[in-house]
């Protein structure tokens, strides 16, 4: 019995060993799919055609250069045969011109990080003068008028329902609603817009700027050509925390260093005693 029982143990543990074999055989396979993570190299691909690039795409260190090739294929529209691929470093120096096809990417010393540059030699291909990236060159569909009015169930006359319903209706309102948000539709400005609370600011009080509490001095109080109608108040800022130098599209209102000046509307501002922060008195009384 004892006999028996160590026989049915072997043929028990010679099985387990031939399907770990099995197992270990099907993860181990160069099978093209799946690979070691130890040989994966990420490049960015660029393309000489393209003015777009791809980030990241994800090589194999074992695949050589045809396979390489063809892989790009989808990826940029050109022709294997009509590929020259140029390695180049991440500062981008060439690190190697890849000629040979039936060597491996890895002998040429890719690593992640680097630049796969794309040549296309072929002028007939269908990356050529913008074809894959200039939509202006596809010639597009255009309905009539009066083709689309017999169309069921358009844009346009859903919009039509909507106004003979609501005359205020709107795209933004519509959206609103659909968010359960209450609709607060735009200000209208016109030539007058802010010139109430304008009218209380004058060049050289210190103010405050809200929102984002940033303090400065008012430089410039009026309208301006080159900005939307209605009245303006230039702000030079005691922080970096502007958007100009106080030249707006071209027309210069007041003088400040770059990035310290900014175009607000008067009801963001507030003129009073607002003291550069850096003198402000945080006393441990005070706090």
């Amino acid at each position: 019995g004892l006999r028996v029982a160590r026989e049915a143990t072997t043929r028990a543990s010679r099985a387990m060993s031939a399907d770990l074999a099995a197992l270990r055989a099907y993860v181990t396979a160069e099978t093209h799919a799946q690979r070691p993570a130890a040989t994966t190299i990420r490049l960015r691909v660029s393309h000489s055609n393209l003015k777009t690039s791809f980030l990241e795409i994800r090589f194999d260190a074992h695949q050589t250069i045809d396979e390489v090739k063809r892989k790009l294929m989808t990826h940029c529209g050109s022709n294997a045969s009509a590929m020259t691929l140029v390695l180049r470093d991440v500062d981008g120096s060439v690190v190697a011109v890849m000629g040979d096809e039936t060597r491996k990417l890895g002998y040429y010393g890719a690593s992640d990080g680097m630049e796969l540059h794309v040549v296309d030699n072929d002028p007939q291909s269908l990356s050529a003068n913008g074809w894959l990236e200039d939509v202006s060159k596809v010639k597009k569909y255009e309905m009539s008028d009066e083709d689309y009015e017999k169309r069921e169930s358009t844009y346009r006359k859903w919009k039509r329902e909507q106004v003979a319903r609501d005359p205020s209706w709107t795209i933004e309102k519509h959206m609103a609603e659909q968010r359960g948000q209450t609709y607060v539709p735009p200000e209208q400005v016109n030539d007058d817009t802010g010139a109430e609370d304008a009218a209380k600011i004058e060049v050289g009080s210190r103010c405050e700027v809200n929102p984002g509490a940033k303090r400065g001095v008012v430089k410039f109080v009026g309208r301006c050509e080159a900005l939307p109608p209605g009245f303006w108040i230039g702000v030079q800022f005691d922080e970096p925390v502007g958007m100009n130098n106080g030249t707006v599209k071209g027309v210069k209102l007041f003088e400040c260093n770059d990035g310290y000046g900014s175009l607000q509307r008067p009801k963001n501002v507030s003129c009073g005693d607002f003291p550069p922060l850096d003198d402000v008195d945080f006393s441990e009384d005070e706090i």
